[in-house]
């Protein structure tokens, strides 16, 4: 028996597989990619169900629980990295006891050993469970921490070498992961039938699905946590951006101005390349990977869409720059939240962002009340006092309003931004003018300070049968320079 994290030097040839067109399945199985500006995946070959090697590791079986299922583990072919480099990932399907699922939810955040066993659904995949929706689970995480290092270390070396994104895994084999996945349960046509799939995860799980999301139409939702979502200067290696970072203080972390991930930029640099190559490759790649560069067709197909950056994370350390050019991507901002943070103290406790979006997303018929979409915000600065004013489309209906801020938050990615929290005492609860209907806030400004950050959280209750959801939206992140 293969195990989970074998990677295979043969796979099948394309001439084995009538009726797929050579090349496209050789841009998957380790074809050539020339430059960034050639597309990352052909999508032909990453619907073809025929050149997924599957490897049954446990058949259709029933599940008892609080909830009964039916569940399957196989692992699957993604594809190779390079030649004769496979790239494998176990997967494990779960759907309701007797009768098909149709579409499913779907994320990358489990292990080898886990999916090694039965899945034993939580209370909100147990509501999916029970209104016909199927679960869809595999790996995207470092082939290391499943006894893969040699592969991981060879392709960071190849990808510095060359800036092929092919043979960066984030750029390639995660993505490719999640969308293999959904070709997997598709072809299980009598557990599945195709309707919506959403997808989920945090960190290397939120920014590989929200990178899937630009090319798979067959994705329809995307909830992302502390991961990239828009293109700034930094990701786009703008030097006067990177000059600025590089002159604050403090050790900066492997993650803060990298583009999608980890900055490659001195390794690439070691190994020969300019800024100028950085750049080129930053801006051509842009497009496959950002939401905020496909705003406009991933609204035309309609996908839903709601992600939590954290205020503090190595990851999504951009937040000035993305409040201020995306402000109508939606976001809810955890205080003082990230990567390794404990969260302000009097940070929303009760919000369940994830479940209501995921049970909305699936069954909006069934769920009583809508999300909130993002406000508008204004602001001005009279004797000294900051006034806020946040409104959101007529008939919304938040109920209720808090605004959190700090004074001389230091620069994007810099140490200082990531370190330097929001003190206990800058929050404050808003008033709503029903007449204006807006949340409105007065903050005392620091006659010392240059300029104030700030944003403010709204919550809003839905309810999916016999049970409620507090929701929680941000207006954007908002940086004021004072004294102007």
């Amino acid at each position: 028996m293969r195990s989970f994290a074998s990677t295979h030097a043969s796979l099948r040839s394309p001439a084995m597989h009538p009726g797929v067109l050579v090349c496209s399945i050789m841009t998957l199985l380790g074809g050539p990619i020339a430059s960034a500006s050639d597309k990352i995946f052909e999508m032909r070959a990453i619907h073809d169900a025929s050149t997924l090697d599957i490897e049954v590791l446990q058949d259709w079986h029933p599940v008892r629980g609080l909830i009964a299922t039916r569940q399957k583990l196989v692992t699957i072919n993604v594809g190779n990295l390079w030649a004769d480099q496979a790239y494998r990932v176990p997967v494990r399907m779960v759907v309701p006891e007797n009768r098909k699922a149709r579409g499913f939810h779907l994320t990358g955040g489990s292990t080898p050993s886990r999916l090694k066993l039965d899945t034993k659904p939580n209370q909100l995949e147990r509501e999916l469970l029970k209104s016909g929706t199927g679960l869809v689970f595999t790996v995207v995480q470092e082939p290391g921490s499943y006894g893969e290092r040699e592969l991981a270390a060879a392709a960071s070396k190849r990808f510095s070498e060359t800036l092929n994104p092919r043979y960066k895994i984030q750029y390639w084999a995660w993505p490719a992961t999640l969308m293999r996945a959904i070709t997997t349960a598709h072809a299980e046509t009598d557990h599945f039938e195709e309707g919506k799939v959403a997808v989920t995860g945090a960190s290397k799980n939120g920014a590989s699905p929200s990178m899937a999301i630009l090319h798979d139409h067959r994705m329809t939702a995307v909830h992302a946590t502390v991961s990239p979502i828009w293109d700034s200067p930094l990701r786009l290696c703008d030097r006067v951006a990177w000059d600025e970072l590089e002159s604050q203080p403090g050790r900066r972390g492997i993650f803060s101005g990298g583009n999608f991930g980890p900055s490659f930029n001195r390794t690439a640099l070691a190994a020969g390349h300019t800024w100028d190559d950085l750049q080129r490759f930053t801006t051509e790649i842009a497009d496959d990977v950002f939401v905020s560069r496909n705003l406009r067709q991933l609204r035309d197909r309609k996908v839903d869409m709601l992600f939590h950056p954290g205020t503090h994370d190595s990851v999504a350390y951009d937040l000035a720059w993305g409040g201020s050019h995306h402000p109508d991507i939606p976001v809810y901002l955890g205080a003082n939240t990230g990567h390794g943070k404990k969260g302000h103290p009097q940070r929303e406790q009760d919000q369940q962002n994830k479940s209501a979006f995921l049970l909305k997303h699936f069954f909006p018929e069934q769920v009583d009340g809508s999300l909130l979409s993002p406000p508008n915000i204004k602001h001005s600065i009279e004797n000294g006092v900051l006034k806020v004013a946040v409104s959101f489309p007529k008939n919304s209906a938040a109920k209720s309003g808090r605004i959190w801020w700090i004074f001389d938050r230091a620069p994007d990615g810099s140490p200082k931004y990531l370190s330097d929290l929001i003190p206990d005492a800058n929050v404050a609860e808003m008033t709503h003018d029903e007449k204006r209907d807006e949340w409105t806030a007065h903050i005392k400004l620091n006659p010392d300070a240059s300029r104030i950050d700030f944003f403010s959280n709204h919550r809003k209750i839905i309810r999916h049968d016999d049970r409620t959801y507090a929701t929680y939206l941000s207006c954007p992140y908002t940086r004021v320079e004072l004294g102007e």
